[in-house]
C-alpha cells in the first residue's frame, strides 16, 4: 500500500513566493530571512548579480531600500506550474537615497519610478528556494534621468 502524498496547493505556493517580497515591502529583513531557505539563490538578471544565500541577498535588498526607501512591489498576475511560481509585479518608489552602481554611487534624484518586473520563484516546502528577477534596467535609469 502506498503512502499518501501531501500536495501543496497553488495558493500556498503563491503565498510562499510572495512572502519575501511582502517582507521587503515592510523592510523587515528578519522576515525576509524567515521566508527563504538558508541556501536561497537570488539571480538579479538586470544587474548580473547572483547571490548564493539569504544573508547576501538581504544586503543587496537593503541597498535597493536605501536608494528607494518607499519602494513597494505590487502583484499583477501569478502563474503556478509544479513548485514554480511566476509573479508579474510592478515596483514603485521614489529615488531619495544613494543608489550604488558599477560606476559609483548616484545620489537621490527625488524622481519616482514605476518598473514592471517578473520573478520566477522555486518553492521548497513553504519557503522560496530561489528567485530569478527580471526587470528593465534601462527604463529604471531613464526614469531617474540617468
Amino acid at each position: 500500500m502506498s503512502s499518501p502524498t501531501t500536495a501543496v496547493s497553488p495558493q500556498a505556493l503563491i503565498e510562499a513566493a510572495k512572502a519575501p517580497l511582502l517582507a521587503y515591502n515592510d523592510k523587515n529583513w528578519e522576515r525576509v530571512r524567515a521566508t527563504v531557505t538558508p541556501n536561497f539563490v537570488y539571480d538579479e538578471v538586470a544587474t548580473r548579480r547572483r547571490l548564493q544565500n539569504a544573508d547576501d541577498t538581504i544586503v543587496v535588498w537593503k541597498g535597493w531600500a536605501q536608494a528607494f526607501p518607499d519602494s513597494q512591489a505590487t502583484f499583477n498576475e501569478t502563474l503556478v506550474s509544479g513548485n514554480t511560481v511566476v509573479l508579474d509585479i510592478t515596483w514603485r518608489g521614489t529615488h531619495t537615497g544613494q543608489l550604488q552602481t558599477p560606476k559609483g554611487p548616484v545620489p537621490g534624484t527625488g524622481k519616482p519610478i514605476e518598473i514592471r518586473a517578473c520573478i520566477i520563484s522555486e518553492i521548497s516546502g513553504d519557503k522560496a528556494r530561489s528567485q530569478r528577477h527580471y526587470f528593465d534596467m534601462l527604463t529604471l535609469l531613464e526614469q531617474l534621468g540617468l
